[in-house]
């Protein structure tokens, strides 16, 4: 069975075309500044055919007609016909409460999904256009929705709900959600199997750390709490966002500065995180280079961002009863090792001790403590698109 998997955003489309008999990707892509000038597609195809396709891409359906003609592609696509492809598998952010497990899309689906965009405004608007676009262009396709937030529905009362008024709960499903859950949901039963154990009798905490970063708690296989709450603006410092600070602050800094909502808004999710405290970028990468050359806040971004980590380690290790394994994975967690020492040697204390040599990795799994730990420190990467494409075939089927 081939089945597409498609992410939009904003103003991009990431794509995979994989074929679910072997699991194996048949070609991947991006669609990048949809709407902007300099629009463009890149893919590769599994035999390494590489194309860059230079076009003006004013909208999302004239990005995806363009990317349908790359996947069949004499030269540089997998298929020869689109009619190929049995099912689109769509990464949709937000599904609320009304959403707890992936879905065949119909009418009424998109439908509550509109209703639910002011919970992810920038995020489910582009998903929808990837639904409906995808629905028009083809229609002999099963179009399915995989949740963000699904993982972390099983969540406990008493984690997900906020201490306010309980009636903005009722009124307006104000609460924890969670988000990159199809990562913690993939690299958690990876983990399992990696340690030759069902997932059901593991406690397992994720690092997903990227330019966006979450931690989740997962107790048998289930999402028992997570950094991300309402929005994905809580938690750890991100690359732009602020993580958690005094709400305080929010009309404080309205009153000083003179700021709009809208503006506030601005500078807690995009010119916050450790761009804002180290005044330089919002990617780690250059915060490293920069650290080492004696910069002292970019020093402070990067030991920020570890006292976070390690802070929320120690509190679900303790909202868990235990811990069988932390797992390192998103672009941070699988290619930075100075920040998974950092994490780890602030662990010590615990018993555990990281194995440098195996330690020094980038996007590969790997257990990074020695043995004799209370628990096992690994790198695993992500796969959401594999993760994204088995929950639909599972049921398309």
């Amino acid at each position: 069975m081939l089945i597409l998997v498609v992410n939009c955003g904003s103003s991009s489309i990431k794509y995979k075309l994989m074929d679910m008999e072997q699991e194996t990707v048949l070609l991947s892509g991006l669609s990048e500044r949809i709407g902007i000038a300099g629009s463009r597609i890149k893919q590769e195809s599994h035999k390494g055919e590489k194309l860059v396709l230079e076009q003006d891409l004013p909208n999302h359906k004239v990005a995806l007609e363009a990317i349908l003609k790359c996947i069949t592609d004499p030269k540089y696509g997998a298929i020869s016909d689109i009619s190929e492809i049995k099912a689109v598998g769509h990464r949709v952010v937000h599904g609320g409460e009304k959403f707890n497990k992936s879905v065949v899309i119909d009418e009424e689906l998109i439908h509550v999904l509109e209703e639910m965009s002011e919970l992810a405004p920038l995020h489910n608007p582009p998903n929808i256009v990837g639904i409906k676009t995808c629905q028009e262009l083809m229609p002999h396709a099963a179009q399915v929705a995989v949740f963000d937030t699904a993982f972390h529905a099983a969540m406990p009362k008493h984690a997900y709900t906020y201490a306010i008024p309980y009636e903005y709960y009722e009124k307006y499903k104000i609460r924890r959600y969670g988000f990159h859950g199809t990562s913690h949901k993939f690299v958690s039963h990876r983990a399992a199997e990696i340690l030759g154990k069902s997932v059901k009798e593991l406690k397992i905490i994720v690092c997903h750390l990227g330019n966006g970063s979450s931690i989740s708690a997962v107790s048998n296989g289930t999402s028992v709490d997570t950094t991300m709450g309402f929005t994905p603006l809580p938690g750890l410092p991100m690359g732009t966002r602020t993580g958690d600070i005094d709400p305080a602050i929010i009309p404080f800094l309205m009153e000083k500065e003179n700021l709009s909502v809208s503006e506030i808004n601005n500078v807690l999710n995009k010119k916050s995180g450790v761009l804002g405290v180290s005044g330089i970028s919002s990617d780690f990468r250059d915060l490293e280079e920069a650290a080492e050359q004696g910069n002292e806040r970019a020093e402070l971004a990067l030991s920020m961002f570890a006292y976070a980590i390690i802070k929320y380690v120690g509190a679900y290790t303790a909202a868990l009863g235990g811990l069988d394994a932390l797992v390192f994975t998103g672009g941070i967690g699988e290619n930075s090792k100075d920040m998974r020492a950092r994490v780890l040697k602030g662990l010590a204390y615990t018993g555990l001790q990281i194995d440098e040599e195996k330690n020094n990795t980038r996007g590969k799994e790997v257990i990074i403590s020695k043995p004799g730990a209370p628990f096992v420190a690994m790198v695993i990467p992500t796969n959401e698109e594999l993760m994204i494409a088995r929950e639909t075939k599972e049921l398309v089927q």
